[in-house]
């Protein structure tokens, strides 16, 4: 699977990308609100050979997709998609990009592609996200997709040996096309 935008390109994670996806994993930075945070290059690459076997047709896993500027190989993030367990339509989705490449409208362009795609191509039915509410740059990003917040679990998870929200937002396909006009599309 791969998807281009006028500035970035989302394709299979590379043995190549192991360094750099152990690199902003594991950044304190980026590590808090995730799920998965590598211990080494070396558990970076092991996932990543995973993930090389992965297709939209195997249901109830998370595929992983690199996320790269246009002409260039450098992974700058990566996105993960979490594929229903039957055919109905409801598909999940997570981003994490880089912290020297944040803030730069990145993560909306990528997010908007997978959005395109699910709605457009696999007609999906509804699409949403969870984050931790401290994560207020997900937030802002989610409602800029035009995202709505539809619930906040207080202290539903334990994360990183602590209590913690877990806010789910969500879009539906007959609300998508209204905001396919995200940067890059």
């Amino acid at each position: 699977m791969e998807l281009t935008t006028g500035r970035l390109r989302l394709d299979i994670l590379r043995d190549s990308d192991a360094d750099a996806l152990f690199r902003y994993r594991s950044d304190p930075s980026v590590a808090r609100y995730q799920g998965w945070c590598p211990a080494s290059p070396d558990e970076a690459l092991a996932f990543i050979r995973r993930q090389q076997n992965l297709s939209l047709d195997q249901p109830d896993g998370w595929l992983q997709l690199a996320i790269r500027r246009t002409g260039e190989d450098v992974l700058i993030g990566d996105l993960g998609l979490h594929l229903p367990t039957e055919q109905d339509g409801s598909y999940e989705f997570g981003i994490s990009i880089a912290p020297a490449c944040q803030g730069k409208g990145y993560a909306r362009e990528a997010a908007g592609a997978l959005l395109d795609f699910l709605f457009g191509s696999l007609k999906a039915h509804r699409v949403h996200a969870s984050i931790d509410p401290r994560n207020l740059a997900s937030a802002a990003l989610l409602r800029s997709l035009g995202m709505r917040q539809e619930a906040h679990f207080r202290e539903s998870l334990k994360w990183h040996g602590e209590w913690a929200d877990d806010v789910i937002f969500a879009l539906l396909d007959r609300e998508w096309p209204a905001k396919s006009a995200v940067a890059g599309h």
